[in-house]
């Protein structure tokens, strides 16, 4: 639904309330309200990139040569991940090639909609998923047995508030180390620290949020806290993670080339030099950068970081 009709919408709403207390009383209405409206954006933009696909796919040789900022940005299409990242994976494995099919994915929720889940309902992957909420975990363990039945044993699924300190700990006492296939990092806080710190396993291609918020040009990242808290730190959510440029220094330190971001803006995906040569081309950061889709309903990326700049960055 449109944003302007969104707002017409609740000004009537509004515009029927004779007094305060009617309005007051009207609040949590249309909060949930809001709710509803914003919830049906994420589905329509979600049907519209999954009906781009196959279009585009259908008719790619008589339609018309659309431009698209990386390569992978074709292939978007959302399952069970959040945007569209389960095609854009499937296309870089499909470029790559796959070794052991061996995943760790930390900041899943309740498992239902993180990156790995279609690699594991639908193409029989094994792995690691973590997250700190004892809930979102207990969730997790249910769903994927009911899912997989005895296949669940390929899925470890740990409650753990993933650090610096206990990363490389957390990953060898789940069982896993070496070269695995990959590995997606969403943790809405110290992301650019966390992969900066693991060194027990090796990954082919790395998925991890960046904050579009910051920008494309600025190569900053929040200050390393253990207990860090988005909504703590700043009403706004906006300060947390750290920029593509950031990300991308840290990847090419470590080895990686940006591949590109898929288009709503939230997730970029990084491939190893090795395993990416001469099979996917290394995209700059301006080109692959997208802003945040979600947050454009209400500021643009500029504004998003006035509200923030004056909080502590570290320049990497």
């Amino acid at each position: 639904m449109k944003a302007s009709k969104k707002r017409l919408i609740l000004k009537k709403i509004a515009d029927t309330a004779n007094s305060w207390k009617i309005a007051k009383s009207l609040g949590s209405a249309i909060g949930y309200f809001i709710r509803v409206f914003d919830r049906l954006d994420d589905n329509e933009r979600n049907l519209e990139l999954l009906a781009a696909f196959v279009l585009r796919q259908r008719y790619e040789s008589i339609a018309k040569k659309q431009s698209f900022k990386s390569e992978i940005n074709k292939y978007e299409v959302k399952c069970y991940s959040q945007n569209g990242e389960d095609g854009v994976l499937l296309y870089i494995f499909s470029m790559v090639g796959v070794t052991n099919r061996c995943f760790v994915e930390f900041g899943v929720g309740d498992g239902r909609e993180c990156n790995t889940a279609n690699l594991v309902l639908n193409f029989g992957w094994n792995g690691v998923l973590i997250d700190s909420d004892e809930r979102n975990v207990s969730a997790a363990r249910y769903y994927y047995q009911k899912m997989l039945g005895p296949e669940s044993a390929n899925v470890k699924i740990v409650q753990c508030l993933v650090t610096m300190e206990n990363i490389n700990k957390v990953l060898l006492d789940s069982g896993i180390k070496g070269e695995i296939d990959l590995l997606s990092i969403d943790i809405d806080g110290n992301d650019y620290w966390v992969w900066k710190a693991i060194t027990a396993i090796d990954p082919r291609v790395v998925v991890i949020e960046y904050n579009a918020s910051l920008g494309f040009e600025k190569s900053i990242t929040v200050k390393y806290n253990s207990n860090f808290d988005r909504f703590e730190a700043h009403p706004s959510g906006f300060y947390h993670g750290a920029s593509l440029a950031a990300l991308t220094k840290l990847a090419n330190y470590k080895g990686y080339v940006l591949a590109g971001c898929e288009s709503n803006g939230v997730n970029a995906f990084f491939v190893r030099k090795d395993v990416a040569r001469e099979k996917l081309t290394e995209v700059p950061v301006q080109k692959a950068y997208f802003p945040d889709f979600r947050r454009l309903k209400s500021l643009n990326a500029f504004q998003q970081f006035e509200c923030i700049k004056r909080l502590d960055f570290d320049y990497v």
